[in-house]
Formats: C-alpha cells, structure tokens, sequence
C-alpha cells in the first residue's frame, strides 16, 4: 500500500475537535475512528504528528498514544518506528454487524438524526451559496463532486460521498454549524450501514449533489437548500422504510 504523506484533508477539522469530555480516551478513539469511516482519513494517509493530533483533540500525548493502540488493535492503523516511521491508515476490514439495537432505539435514532439532517444541512448548503467562496473552496467542492461520481464501490461511495457533504458543510463559513454537520454525518452513515447499496438511488443522489454544488457555485441559497432539502428526504425515506 503507498502511503500518503501529504497535509491532511481540510475537513478533518470538521472531525478532530477538542475533547469536552471527561472520557478522554474514549471520545479521541470516536473522533479519529469516525474520521477513518468517514473517507477523511483514507486507506494509506499517515496521521498528522502526534503533536499536531494532541493539540487538535486538546489532549495529553499519553491520552492520544492510548487512542491509537485501540485503533492498531482494531486493525484500523498501523505503525512503524524509525525514520519515515508513522502511523498510517489501513485498508477497512469488513463491516461490522450493527449494534444490537432494539427497534424502539433504532426508531427514535431515525427520526432524531433525520429530523436534525433537514435542518442543519440545507442550512449549510444556504449559508455556502451566500458566501463569495475561496478559490480553495471551490476547488474542494469540485474535488469533492468528482470523486462521488468516479467512485464505484458501495464502501468507497459513502465515503466519497460524506467528503462532499463535509465540504458543502465547510463552505458554509460556521465552523460550528459544519461541526454539527459532521457529527449528523456520522450518525446517517451508521444507519446507512444497515441497508443495501441500490444503484437506482445513488442515480438520485448523483443528480442532487450536482445541483446543490451548481447552486452554490451560483449564489443560489433558495435553490442550494431546497436541492439539499430533497436530498435528505430521499435518504430518509429510505432509511425508514429499510431500517430494522
């Protein structure tokens, strides 16, 4: 496997955030898992240095090493010592068995996340339309766009297509309400994990994510947060009518 040794992506900042917690480790195990199973961190990427990761997640080295070691021994990173040494994103085993949740958990967990979905996402997708974008910006939502539609394999498709979503959420120029994007995001796609991977609605998808991404590139808010808006219906129409 090459390895990566480029800066990270822009939107892991959308996923490393300081650890509020008085679960320390627990929460950095979440935040850096989370970025592997988002796509942020991918199969081959060499993690940040343990200073810039401490300083991110605003916690001791001691902490962060401990994080590490569960990721290493949930087959997630590997690392090697010396010079060029580093730890480094492996490729995803298989997929886990969802938990084991009661199907009145997994009700309220749907319409909790879906129902914060509409919200917070057709918002940002607003609030990037309104903005005069970076040239960085743009490039990042075109980057993004393309990979969605190149990609093929259901695995690296949500993947592909969380980065977007992070992306059109960091667009919106809050970097709170793109945090709260990403967090949606990660609770979507573990329920997303549950059902099938049907060609006929990534066709869908494809459609929408061009037309949020041409709206915003537009200045088109109205038109940005309805497309997202239509979007996030149709994953939730799905998830409720395919999640037991």
């Amino acid at each position: 496997m090459n390895t990566r040794t480029e800066d990270p992506s822009p939107l892991i900042d959308l996923v490393l955030r300081p650890v509020r917690s008085q679960m320390t480790f627990e929460s950095c195990v979440e935040q850096l898992g989370s970025a592997i199973q988002l796509g942020i961190l991918r199969p081959g990427d060499r993690l940040p240095s343990e200073r810039d990761l401490a300083a991110r997640l605003d916690v001791s080295r001691a902490t962060l090493r401990e994080a590490i070691s569960a990721l290493r021994a949930a087959g997630l990173v590997t690392t090697s010592r010396g010079r060029g040494g580093g730890t480094v994103v492996e490729s995803r085993p298989d997929p886990a068995a969802p938990d084991a949740l009661s199907r009145a958990q997994l009700e309220a967990e749907l319409t909790d996340v879906t129902v914060l979905r509409g919200v917070v996402e057709p918002g940002a997708a607003a609030a990037a339309a309104s903005r005069d974008l970076s040239a960085p910006e743009r490039e990042l939502l075109l980057r993004s766009l393309a990979d969605v539609e190149q990609t093929h394999e259901p695995a690296d498709y949500r993947q592909a297509d969380a980065r977007l979503h992070l992306a059109i959420a960091a667009a919106s120029g809050s970097p709170t309400l793109a945090a709260s994007c990403g967090e949606t995001l990660i609770r979507v796609h573990r329920l997303l994990a549950r059902i099938p991977f049907l060609q006929p609605n990534i066709h869908h998808s494809d459609e929408q994510h061009r037309g949020v991404v041409q709206a915003i590139l537009d200045r088109d808010p109205d038109a940005a947060s309805a497309v997202m808006r239509e979007h996030c219906d149709a994953t939730a129409a799905l998830l409720r009518g395919l999640v037991t």
